[in-house]
């Protein structure tokens, strides 16, 4: 049974999920960051078994694909989302489950080679219990890879004196998203509540990325946008685990 704040990102996310059509997906990690073009994270998927977490409109999903991953299964809470990725993926052989990533809809445990997340992670409403379900899921030496918006940056805001915080770094806890016309709850951790969660879930980080990825184009695109090249100059906007599973 969904509880009350999922609930509320649910139908948030049914609701404004066209916007996100295609957004924030392979080979990209988040805005500005590095692209797997360049990280090389996952290596050759060709042969393996991959699940996502929090699959949006499919777009990663088809990357895989194109990349001749085995097999493909994703998760979303959103069903807008998820009847996206079926008719993007309608003629690609995919198991996709209409599911907050806190539940198990009913995926195999220790089966997948890969399981990974594209700048959805954040959208838990239980970190803890999403990394067990996640450890469940993958073969003992699987990999979890996962992208999110750095912790930082959303304590950061632009004034007309340059930037300043707008909240303590060491606040942790759920929070009302402000950046859409529609409520949504979200959850702030600080790098350390992270890097600490895996540990104790069974993980091993392999690499964690931080860096910034600058281009005129990518500059131009999000001019005036959350992420903008004022705040970027100062403040990275994404942060990239890959992860083994012990």
């Amino acid at each position: 049974m969904l509880n009350d704040t999922l609930l509320i990102n649910k139908k948030s996310w049914d609701e404004v999920a066209p916007r996100f059509y295609g957004r924030t997906a392979l080979p990209e990690y988040g805005p500005f960051a590095p692209n797997e073009n360049e990280l090389n994270l996952f290596g050759d998927v060709s042969g393996k078994k991959v699940l996502e977490i929090g699959c949006g409109s499919g777009h990663s999903l088809k990357y895989m694909e194109e990349h001749k991953a085995a097999e493909l299964w994703g998760v979303d809470l959103s069903s807008s989302q998820i009847a996206a990725a079926t008719e993007l993926l309608k003629d690609i052989n995919v198991k996709l489950f209409d599911s907050p990533m806190e539940m198990n809809p009913g995926l195999p445990h220790a089966y997948f080679d890969v399981v990974y997340s594209i700048f959805a992670l954040g959208w838990t409403t239980n970190l803890d219990l999403t990394l067990r379900n996640i450890h469940k899921y993958l073969k003992p030496g699987g990999t979890f890879i996962f992208s999110w918006e750095h912790p930082i940056f959303s304590r950061v805001q632009n004034t007309e004196h340059g930037l300043s915080f707008n909240k303590s770094y060491q606040e942790e806890g759920s929070y009302e998203h402000q950046a859409w016309d529609h409520p949504a709850i979200m959850q702030q951790y600080k790098v350390s509540t992270y890097i600490n969660s895996l540990i104790n879930t069974g993980f091993k980080i392999v690499k964690m990325v931080e860096d910034v990825r600058v281009s005129e184009e990518l500059k131009a695109r999000d001019e005036n946008r959350w992420y903008n090249w004022t705040k970027v100059q100062s403040v990275p906007t994404t942060i990239i685990f890959k992860c083994e599973k012990l």
